[in-house]
């Protein structure tokens, strides 16, 4: 299955080719599942359970605060846009499956969204003790807008460089947005570099 959603529309995608692709028969497929799309949700389960614990982890691992607090950022960005390169395929079905209104895509997209802005949520509630955040902000709020702001850029980065504006620079924009919303702190730019001439 997931060899196939990234070339075949999902709603293309029969039993019979599902199961050859599987080394396996229509009717061993009909013994686990229903019909195709309840393959493709089960898919995008795993998918997404595996990408909430891979991006949770990584905010557990982000220093946040300190010298190292935007290059842990940077690395967590860079994870969001690995994990969203990855998987496009599949994420994209759950995409497109939530905005028709279809509920057992829409859970799997909130549960991966939800296990990001719970990590960060945590983490902007780190900040508001420190003095940092107004203690009136909303942590979870906050982290649920990051979160989908996240994944909606990761998911159409390639659409960015088409309007012109470079990975690099998306990325860039990504942690500074992350790191003030979580931080309340913008990031500090580099000093300027000494000429070497005299």
């Amino acid at each position: 299955m997931a060899d196939l959603v990234p070339t075949t529309p999902y709603r293309d995608l029969t039993v019979a080719e599902v199961a050859r692709v599987a080394r396996t028969s229509p009717a061993t497929f009909y013994q686990y599942f229903p019909d195709v799309e309840a393959a493709v949700v089960e898919l995008a389960e795993d998918v997404a359970d595996a990408g909430a614990a891979r991006l949770v982890a990584q905010v557990r691992r982000t220093a946040w605060h300190g010298p190292d607090g935007y290059a842990g950022v940077l690395a967590l960005v860079d994870e969001i846009l690995a994990f969203w390169d990855e998987h496009q395929a599949v994420l994209r079905i759950i995409d497109l499956a939530t905005a028709e209104g279809n509920h057992r895509f829409s859970e799997v997209r909130n549960r991966l969204i939800g296990e990001l802005a719970a990590g960060l949520a945590a983490a902007v509630r780190v900040a508001q003790s420190a003095g940092q955040v107004p203690a009136d902000v909303s942590a979870r709020s906050v982290a649920g807008v990051v979160a989908a702001m996240l994944a909606h850029v990761a998911g159409h980065r390639l659409g960015a460089e088409l309007w012109g504006v470079r990975t690099a620079d998306l990325r860039t924009t990504m942690a500074r947005t992350l790191y003030w919303s979580v931080t309340g702190r913008h990031v500090s730019p580099p000093p300027p570099r000494r000429s070497s001439r005299r």
